[in-house]
């Protein structure tokens, strides 16, 4: 199994934590599967401009590869202005309309106001839905108040980071064996 875990803003530090603990429990508790980090602050990525993602070479060619060829992606993004970063946007406009077939996506988010706790679900959710990805139930959602230093402190959190990664992998290994049951209908 491949995970892609994609960084959303090129901007803050609290994001990027998040990020690495996830990565950090998937390298603990499921060393058999090949995790790859994303940080959009490390690529120079220019603006979409509507051509195929195949076309796209150098540090863009290699993130929209990357999460195309991934089994199952975790989306983490700070909330800016109510609202995800434009680095996020371009991500997903340089992505076909169902890149997202036959993936689960799972969603971590940082925000310094818990107000923006419905951000996922009016404006994540619904462009990985279009693009047709499997999203698991819930997604785990950090405030300001949760971190010290570049560190998480909440245990809730580290828990709920464990149940989330649970979770995609479960559905992730499920949709597989979903896919190669229709697949073995076929008889050839």
């Amino acid at each position: 199994m491949k995970v892609a875990l994609l960084q959303g803003s090129i901007v803050g530090s609290k994001t990027r934590t998040a990020l690495q603990h996830v990565e950090s429990v998937f390298r603990d508790k499921y060393p058999n599967i090949e995790v790859t980090m994303l940080d959009l602050a490390d690529y120079d990525i220019p603006f979409s401009d509507g051509r195929n993602y195949l076309e796209y070479t150098g540090d863009a060619g290699f993130v929209t590869r990357t999460l195309m060829e991934a089994d199952a992606i975790v989306v983490g993004t700070p909330i800016f202005q109510a609202s995800i970063p434009a680095t996020l946007k371009n991500i997903f406009d340089m992505l076909p309309e169902q890149a997202l077939q036959d993936k689960v996506v799972s969603i971590v988010v940082t925000a310094g106001s818990s107000k923006h706790y419905l951000i996922p679900e009016t404006q994540i959710k619904p462009i990985i839905s279009y693009m047709k990805g499997q999203l698991t139930q819930s997604y785990v959602f950090i405030g300001e108040k949760d971190f010290y230093r570049k560190e998480i402190i909440n245990d809730d959190i580290h828990f709920r980071i464990e149940r989330l990664i649970e979770d995609m992998v479960s559905l992730t290994d499920a949709l597989k064996d979903i896919r190669d049951a229709k697949e073995a209908e076929y008889g050839f």
